[in-house]
């Protein structure tokens, strides 16, 4: 057993979820029937199970075989976000369900969570168990037994759990006990409503199937989209699935992560709050949508960022937002929850969001620049907002900030922070040409060479062999292997091939791989401005890949190297295909999950090493 899943009490280990959703918010369900996570009725709403962050205050809903211990395995129907649980006992097998309903359906039935168990074969008796905790935990609610289910009403939110099945109400949640035969079912969702008319809302097994065939079909007419057909299909589908539920379809905002506290090591204090639209990580995903096919999602949020822009001023942009564009809420922490495996503590909102990270302004003109390319031309206005941020960017690029990684301590002159300013205004040069927008070009192209000339002066330590993560700091930084990525050097460039042999040695020899599993840079309390350390970042690792592809060009030994790490990072993934931030010493997953830059950098890595391979084969 792994030791970290000891140390749970009660909970259910990050690995051990699968995720459904419908494009509004996510639910996460473990592999023994419980949904221990949701937000209602956004991402960054308040959570109504809470599990996952306090087995015996956060609140669950459970669907499970009587008695516990049985076997059981969980996956997707193919080719969707349906989650399927099957329990499989000495008297039968009984299969679980779980769907927020997408497509034709959904639009009579309003939004609901579904959960539908059946036996297969033979009879089976279940447990199910609703312990709502409104507001993560802190608003006390009323639990009605009505016909036709349950009421759980509280100051701020009240839900509906409807079901045929008679309930019982235990403390402030609802339990019920029932028997099923071979081929019968019993059908429970989750909407939002008060006392009255639950009745109205029950489902059949017909109704509830015919929910589950429109939402199937929803997911496969938007896959059916994707244009990848290489090496790994099966996997760089998953991550599109995932990615596509971590995107709110109101406002075309991507969120970095469904989830929020969950720790960056077992019991750590690394704990921070994913459920907002990041612009790095957004950016990111636009990347990865364009590279398979989804242009639509890619031209959404470009939408979304224009405004943003728009809204902006003269001043910085903020690096992260709200769903609707609005400034994130202050961070708090929430001193009643326990933490993931105890990990304290439980934090919502996020600081960060008023940190200066001036890499996001190179992130922000890439996307925009493959958008523009791939998708659809951007608008005059656009553009005059974008030139807007570009000047600044000139304007600014040499003070100091708190980088990519978001550190806690004093700002630094970060290289990749310098780096992001050369794409910005490498990209806006490149658009304005293309284009034949009005600019600055005079302005533009000095500040373009000023910025690369320094790096190559400042952020290369000749005595390490390496670029370096702060001018005057010889730590390493992982982020830097992105500089071939962003075609700032060539991927064959003496300095970018010795800085990848640095970085692919052990920690103990200076490097930060560790069997092909990358840190990000050594985790340091005074650079970091928090205690604690962390696992290898996922991201980092299909960073390498896709850095030592491109560098195979010269160095044909990379090549099989890259694709062997490319495969065994799958298999660090959990048993659906899904990623958290980063891996543990045990293997276990760390940090938010699933995380959108994770799957985004599969998507990049898969789509590079395939195509690399290809030419070779």
């Amino acid at each position: 057993m792994n030791p970290h899943h000891e140390d749970l009490k009660g909970g259910v280990a990050i690995e051990d979820h699968g995720v459904i959703g419908d494009l509004r918010t996510v639910a996460l369900v473990g592999n023994e029937g419980t949904i221990d996570w949701l937000c209602y009725p956004h991402f960054d709403s308040p959570s109504l199970f809470a599990a996952l962050l306090d087995p015996e205050k956060g609140g669950y809903w459970r669907v499970s075989p009587e008695p516990d211990g049985v076997m059981k395995r969980q996956f997707y129907w193919p080719d969707t976000n349906v989650l399927v649980t099957r329990f499989y006992t000495p008297a039968g097998v009984g299969e679980l369900i779980d769907l927020m309903p997408l497509g034709r359906g959904a639009q009579a039935e309003g939004r609901v969570v579904l959960r539908r168990i059946r036996v297969v074969r033979g009879e089976m008796s279940f447990r199910m168990e609703c312990f709502p905790a409104f507001n993560y935990a802190r608003d006390e609610h009323e639990t009605h037994v009505v016909k036709g289910g349950a009421a759980f009403v509280s100051k701020s939110l009240s839900m509906q759990l409807v079901t045929p099945v008679p309930l019982k109400q235990e403390g402030n949640g609802v339990v019920a006990h029932f028997t099923l035969k071979e081929s019968e079912s019993a059908v429970f969702t989750l909407r939002e409503g008060g006392i009255e008319g639950c009745h109205h809302h029950l489902h059949t097994h017909d109704s509830a199937e015919k929910l589950f065939r429109d939402t199937v079909d929803y997911w496969r007419h938007w896959l059916s989209k994707c244009k990848y057909t290489g090496r790994w299909r099966e996997m760089v589908q998953r991550s599109a699935l995932a990615l596509k539920l971590m995107t709110f379809e109101p406002s075309g905002a991507i969120i970095a992560a469904p989830t929020c506290s969950l720790p960056e090591s077992p019991g750590g204090t690394r704990n921070w709050d994913y459920r907002f639209c990041w612009l790095r990580d957004a950016a990111f995903t636009v990347y990865a949508f364009l590279r398979i096919g989804f242009n639509e999602e890619a031209a959404a949020f470009m939408r979304w960022v224009e405004k943003r822009c728009a809204e902006n001023g003269d001043g910085p942009l903020p690096l992260m937002f709200s769903l609707d564009g609005t400034p994130v809420p202050r961070e708090e922490e929430l001193k009643h929850l326990r933490g993931y495996g105890g990990a304290q503590p439980v934090r919502i909102g996020n600081m960060a969001a008023k940190q200066l990270q001036l890499d996001i302004y190179g992130e922000l003109m890439d996307s925009v620049y493959l958008s523009n390319k791939y998708a659809a031309p951007i608008s005059y206005d656009f553009w005059r907002h974008l030139r807007r941020l570009v000047d600044w960017v000139c304007d600014h690029w040499r003070i100091e900030d708190e980088g990519i990684w978001e550190i806690r301590g004093s700002r630094r002159h970060f290289v990749y922070s310098k780096l992001m300013c050369w794409v910005a205004v490498d990209r806006a040069i490149r658009l304005a040409d293309k284009r034949s927008l009005p600019a600055d070009r005079m302005k533009w192209l000095k500040t373009r060479d000023a910025i690369f000339e320094e790096i190559m002066d400042k952020g290369w330590c000749k005595e390490k062999g390496a670029f370096i993560q702060a001018y005057g700091h010889e730590a390493l930084d992982a982020a830097n292997l992105l500089m071939p990525l962003v075609f700032f050097l060539s991927p064959v460039d003496p300095r970018m091939l010795s800085t990848l042999d640095v970085i692919r040695k052990p920690p103990r020899e200076g490097g930060l791989t560790s069997d092909g599993l990358v840190f990000r840079y050594e985790a340091d309390e005074k650079l970091d401005g928090i205690q604690g350390s962390e696992g290898t970042f996922n991201l980092c690792s299909f960073w390498l890949v896709e850095a030592m592809t491109r560098a195979s060009a010269v160095r044909p030994d990379l090549l099989d190297e890259a694709r062997l790490i490319f495969e065994r990072m799958q298999g660090y993934a959990n048993h659906l295909g899904l990623y958290a931030e980063q891996t543990g010493m045990s293997g276990e997953a760390l940090g938010n999950f699933p995380q959108a830059l994770t799957h985004l950098s599969l998507i990049s890595a898969a789509y590079n090493l395939d195509r690399t391979l290809g030419r070779h084969d």
